[in-house]
């Protein structure tokens, strides 16, 4: 923001007709739908998955009972990087981040008596994301529960994870096959399920500002976007069910600007790049997490209020799914406690602010609509420096991505640490007092008996359906026939995780860092 005071005259030259249109019309910025929250609610997710299945199927079970309508997994980092938990880099790992997930048994029991016909699950993974699909379509079919009736999504964005998390496996073009296969599956097996959410969070939690975040998403969508057309797939099919995950930070009228921005540069990208020409193709859909990065350690009471700030920007801005962190973040996995406040967060937003009431509420807000028109200008700036480099992919493999983050992370530090930015009870407002607060604490005990939970599975199991099963997944893999029906096969068979990921591994190799 440049001015204290703004006015018409920061929008001369403004069409609003051109840059805003009506709720629910082209370019959304407005929203997606004529009468957003009036007409129906943001999905509320709680993001959950610690220990083992069942730890994790019982505070699933929790936050149904408590309002939740749509549930999001978070695995451990074995499951996330394709090893079971008897292996020797599982070590200490398993349960810890998230839930252990080695076979089908441990997914059957994460969803245990969880309708998955009448639940949507979103499931925060990236390298094995088709597997883990692979085993959600399995335990389905168990349930007596056709595929086209499931909704809900994979994150599946493996580039974010070369420029922020760096949970990858196999080498950036290999991952693009993935991805790919996993669309075109899910557009003639799953039509109620979105094959992939680009992920602007971590790169944002990773030191990005809301600009880059924005632009960063946009360059790996525009990757996803175009191999799936190269493969022969139509834009219109599956760029309707494309969905975006991105971060509630901190600077609230900005974050509103954010997400109004990124709507209208979406739907400008998808019509006028690559010819998209149906309303749902052309709409950004989007879920929401607040800030993790913002949460403190010092005073957690006062995450509350951060995360209550960063919901309601979320909702101004017309996000359609949302989840608030818990309090307790910053020192652990979140209790029920912390998990019920959170969700209580968005349910007052929901039920009390009244915000709800009104389509676009801050629509035509001199600061707003000035701010929007910033981001999105500042935004389209990094997309055309991305294309002259040759795009998204290119300027991962030069580096050019992670050097702008590091860059502004690198800012943003130094103006916590010179006092410039204020966090309160950190530089500011902090005192010497410890607060109390309880911590969720992870059994060791678990890490033994989910050793040998798949041992045991793996001595059952029939092993010469099982290796028919890998060279069926060997095959596809060094052609061209698609991975997600020899990997459901495999994983009925009781394949792991780890095997299948393992077999992919032989087939694309591993990605290493440049130094």
């Amino acid at each position: 923001m440049t001015s204290v005071i703004y006015s018409a005259t920061d929008l001369s030259g403004w069409d609003p007709d051109f840059e805003l249109g009506a709720p629910g019309q082209f370019p959304y910025t407005r929203g997606i739908y004529p009468s957003m929250y009036r007409g129906r609610l943001w999905t509320m997710r709680q993001y959950a998955g610690f220990g083992t299945a069942t730890d994790s199927n019982r505070r699933y079970r929790y936050l149904l009972e408590q309002g939740v309508n749509g549930l999001s997994v978070a695995f451990d980092l074995p499951t996330q990087i394709g090893y079971d938990s008897d292996h020797p880099l599982a070590t200490g790992e398993i349960g810890r981040v998230g839930v252990a997930i080695d076979s089908i048994e441990d997914m059957a029991t994460l969803f245990d008596e969880i309708p998955l016909d009448r639940v949507s699950t979103s499931m925060t993974i990236n390298a094995t994301a088709i597997i883990l699909l692979a085993l959600y379509v399995s335990v389905a079919k168990r349930q007596g529960v056709e595929p086209h009736r499931l909704t809900g999504t994979v994150q599946n964005d493996i580039l974010k994870e070369y420029v922020a998390r760096g949970t990858y496996i196999y080498p950036p073009r290999a991952s693009l096959r993935i991805v790919t296969d996993l669309f075109e599956y899910c557009d003639t097996e799953l039509p109620g399920w979105h094959p992939i959410s680009i992920s602007g969070y971590h790169i944002r939690e990773a030191g990005a500002t809301a600009a880059q975040e924005v632009a960063f998403t946009f360059a790996h969508a525009i990757v996803y976007v175009q191999a799936a057309i190269d493969s022969g797939l139509n834009v219109d099919s599956f760029g309707r069910r494309l969905s975006f995950f991105f971060n509630a930070h901190n600077d609230f009228l900005e974050e509103i600007s954010k997400f109004r921005a990124a709507r209208r540069l979406w739907a400008r990208i998808m019509r006028d790049r690559f010819g998209a020409t149906q309303t749902r193709a052309q709409q950004l859909r989007f879920h929401t997490q607040t800030a993790g990065s913002t949460l403190t350690a010092q005073q957690p009471d006062n995450n509350i209020v951060r995360v209550a700030l960063q919901a309601l920007a979320a909702v101004l801005g017309g996000t359609q799914s949302l989840h608030c962190n818990g309090r307790d973040e910053a020192l652990g996995l979140p209790t029920e406690d912390a998990a019920q406040i959170a969700l209580r967060t968005q349910q007052i937003i929901a039920a009390e602010s009244g915000v709800t009431q009104t389509v676009d509420p801050v629509g035509g807000a001199w600061a707003i609509e000035e701010l929007t028109n910033n981001i999105e200008h500042n935004a389209r700036k990094l997309l055309e420096h991305i294309d002259e480099q040759g795009g998204g992919l290119a300027a991962i493999e030069s580096g050019f991505i992670q050097r702008e983050i590091q860059e502004s992370a690198y800012r943003a530090q130094e103006a916590i640490d010179s006092g410039n930015s204020t966090v309160v009870g950190v530089n500011k407002y902090s005192t010497d007092e410890p607060t109390p607060i309880e911590v969720l604490r992870i059994d060791p005990a678990l890490e033994t008996a989910q050793v040998e939970k798949i041992r045991a599975m793996r001595a059952a199991r029939d092993e010469t359906r099982w290796r028919d099963a890998l060279d069926r997944i060997e095959q596809a893999a060094r052609g061209h026939a698609n991975l997600v029906p020899p990997i459901i096969t495999a994983v009925e068979s009781h394949a792991t995780v780890g095997e299948v990921a393992d077999t992919l591994r032989s087939v694309f190799g591993e990605h290493q860092e440049r130094n």
